[in-house]
């Protein structure tokens, strides 16, 4: 397939990139190359007669158009968006820019693109969403977000992802367009910019600095390994249902602070010169709005596509940590120049009289 693929230099992204073009797929990669997205993410398909890279951004509607009438894709994956929660709650309207506006614009791109394709190409050709389990809110101690779920929204990163999403079931539903929604869990990898909690706490470790835990470290996430999320995302292009959503998940549900102390040990083995690493530990000030627990069930794509994680949390964050050791080479000019581990997310402070 020619597959054209929204924010492929960034962490998920790229994972997508690496593994279509492994399989033998064309891609164009379309990245405005924000300050979490980096062309060394590519490195190892950048030389491949398959792969193109444009620098466009999404909000930009006729370089988007521009992009696709050229390229003439059979697929589209949407993964362009502002993803880091913390970043929303200081920030918000450059999320609403790029993950609202930006997802109209490709849906719209791609619903005039797809009405002048003949009619085979028309029937075969598809657009995949990718979105978060955020957008369901906040779980008790118990069940699992299933496809049916409610939106419950609490961050800004969220509440736009949410939008985007419904966005994308409206274009489904009023104008035909063949689209899927994916709404994943929490990934981890290689190629994860240093603001998230697992390559901040292995490059933090590593510097022998704090390693700062929200709150009581107990909020509950399920860790899906990025080259699983890759492989189903490819599935769900090829054999998914159109009008569905499809819930990826990797079926390990930790806590923070198990996280962390997984880290921790990992490193006491590997480069014990600042351990203990547990002294690093720091509880600091919860995030607003911090959800408790997510956890997602896959049965549908299991069952239905036959997907399963090959990865269990304890071989991923094995390979994870083992990934930044050995290649400094691609996290240090993030680390020194675009973000040095600093705490985001504070609620900015207001004065008296506002």
């Amino acid at each position: 397939m020619r597959v054209l693929v929204t924010g492929g230099a960034g962490f998920i992204g790229s994972a997508v990139v690496r593994h279509l073009v492994g399989d033998g797929h064309a891609v164009l990669n379309l990245d405005c190359l924000t300050y979490a997205g980096t062309l060394t993410s590519l490195r190892p398909v950048a030389d491949d007669r398959l792969y193109r890279f444009a620098k466009i951004d999404v909000r930009d509607a006729a370089a988007l158009s521009r992009a696709v009438d050229d390229f003439c894709p059979d697929a589209i994956i949407h993964l362009a968006a502002e993803s880091h929660v913390d970043r929303s709650i200081t920030g918000a309207r450059g999320f609403v820019d790029t993950n609202i506006i930006g997802t109209f614009n490709v849906l719209e791109t791609a619903r005039v693109y797809w009405s002048r394709l003949p009619p085979a190409a028309a029937d075969a050709f598809r657009v995949v969403c990718v979105s978060t389990d955020e957008v369901y809110g906040a779980l008790g101690p118990d069940g699992h977000f299933r496809e049916e779920t409610r939106y419950d929204p609490s961050s800004p990163y969220a509440a736009t992802k949410a939008a985007a999403d419904h966005l994308a079931s409206a274009w489904h539903r009023t104008y035909g367009l063949p689209v899927i929604v994916t709404n994943c869990s929490n990934n981890y990898g290689p190629y994860h910019f240093p603001e998230k909690l697992i390559p901040l706490m292995i490059l933090n470790a590593l510097h022998g600095e704090p390693l700062p835990v929200y709150g009581n470290g107990r909020h509950v996430r399920d860790w899906l390994f990025v080259d699983d999320h890759a492989r189903a995302l490819a599935l769900v292009l090829e054999r998914g249902e159109v009008g569905r959503s499809y819930n990826i998940g990797g079926r390990n549900e930790r806590s923070n602070i198990e996280v962390v102390r997984t880290i921790c040990a990992i490193l006491d083995e590997l480069r014990p010169s600042h351990g203990p690493h547990e002294r690093l530990i720091s509880f600091v000030a919860d995030r607003p709005g911090h959800d408790r627990r997510y956890a997602i069930d896959p049965t549908r794509l299991e069952t239905e596509l036959g997907w399963r994680a090959a990865e269990t949390f304890e071989s991923g964050i094995a390979r994870t940590v083992a990934w930044y050791l050995d290649n400094e080479w691609w996290w240090r000019p993030l680390r020194d120049g675009v973000y040095q581990g600093e705490r985001l997310g504070l609620l900015p402070e207001l004065d008296a009289a506002s």
